[in-house]
């Protein structure tokens, strides 16, 4: 039976750091749950303490009902797989998967019943005799997590497993890692730095700041209604657009850009990110002006707008909401065309889904339109 798991104001330092500032989170009985954020944020040491390898300064770890922080790691029944996998050199596959086990002096019929379970639930099966040296890596992360699951635990707790593999092993271990899951059941808590990794695998999302939780929610909500700019800077890639709002009216606000408008956070946490400056040539307020949902907006207000590449689409000139540009660069991605373009208000990243790019080159001029139904906006200097 799968069971939830419960954390209530955990605190944790590490001398003047601050590595986890009393964050609070349910996570559901069966449910696959991801801790993304970039490096520092506190996913690892969150995950840590559940595990029991760190001690929290503050707060509580409970697992259906039973509080986890006093006990030791060895006494909370956790199933852990590791980064580098800790796989043990010298023993067989099936030697590895029963370590576990063994240590917890389970009888020997037990033994070989669960060892061959969870090797075939990861399709091992036929490599039980071999030894980790001659694994691929993604055997090997297979080895690491039938290990995990042959001691049936409550919890299942993966820190970046897949970090160590390429691209595209990266992206079969993932839907192998999902489909165990889904066929056990087991409550699993996964970190990761990987924001495609998180979409792809979780149920729900937590996204880490600071040592805290920047927002919480199903991966279709976090992408398309960010919380904060970090959110939005930190899962997919985003233009962000500072400007002040003009009118509002018909549920729709106008904002005109600006050329010193808000940066939107920065370094790691804003991959693509890209602030629009001025929407005329000659700087300062008066230039290209834009439609986004009111949202409660009011004129004079002074805002951030966050569009996605994928919400911009090629118009022809004189269209409404347009900002005409060049094209800088052109990558070709197979399924997707990124081009980068200069506009009058700054660079834009803008991604063409099911376009090869023929007849588009380097230099040639483009209209934006802007689908301004999906954008989003932070008010004041929430983006600084």
């Amino acid at each position: 039976m799968s069971v939830g798991l419960t954390i209530r104001g955990l605190r944790k330092r590490f001398g003047a750091h601050q590595a986890l500032a009393g964050v609070d989170l349910e996570i559901q009985p069966g449910e696959f749950f991801c801790l993304v954020g970039p490096s520092g944020c506190g996913k690892t040491t969150l995950l840590r303490c559940v595990a029991g390898f760190c001690r929290p300064d503050a707060g509580e770890i409970t697992c259906d009902g039973e509080r986890l922080d006093p006990l030791p790691a060895h006494q909370r029944n956790l199933g852990m797989v590791f980064q580098n996998y800790a796989l043990f050199p010298h023993l067989s596959v099936r030697e590895n998967v029963a370590y576990g086990l063994r240590a917890r002096k389970a009888p020997a019929p037990l033994v070989r019943e669960r060892v061959g379970r969870a090797l075939a639930m990861v399709h091992l099966a036929h490599r039980a005799d071999s030894f980790p040296g001659v694994l691929s890596g993604g055997e090997q992360q297979r080895v690491a997590t039938a290990r995990a699951l042959a001691i049936e635990p409550r919890l299942l707790l993966m820190d970046e497993p897949l970090s160590n593999l390429d691209a595209k092993l990266r992206v079969e271990m993932r839907g192998e890692i999902r489909r165990v899951q889904r066929a056990l059941g087991i409550t699993t808590l996964y970190v990761t730095h990987d924001q495609e990794e998180a979409l792809a695998l979780s149920d729900r999302i937590a996204v880490m700041n600071a040592g805290a939780l920047e927002q919480v929610g199903e991966p279709l909500r976090i992408y398309r209604s960010p919380a904060t700019p970090f959110v939005a800077g930190f899962i997919g890639q985003t233009n962000f657009l500072a400007g002040t709002v003009e009118s509002v009216g018909g549920g729709q606000a106008r904002v005109r850009l600006h050329h010193d408008g808000l940066a939107a956070g920065g370094g790691e946490s804003q991959p693509g990110a890209a602030v629009l400056h001025d929407g005329g040539e000659s700087g300062g307020h008066g230039g290209q002006s834009i439609a986004v949902p009111a949202q409660g907006l009011a004129p004079g207000e002074r805002v951030t707008v966050a569009l996605r590449p994928e919400r911009f689409t090629l118009a022809a000139p004189g269209a409404r909401d347009v900002m005409p540009g060049r094209i800088e660069e052109i990558v070709f991605l197979g399924a997707v065309t990124r081009l980068q373009v200069r506009t009058g208000a700054g660079p834009i990243t803008v991604e063409l889904h099911g376009y090869d790019g023929e007849g588009l080159k380097p230099g040639a001029e483009v209209y934006l339109a802007i689908t301004s139904e999906t954008a989003t906006v932070f008010r004041g200097a929430e983006g600084t």
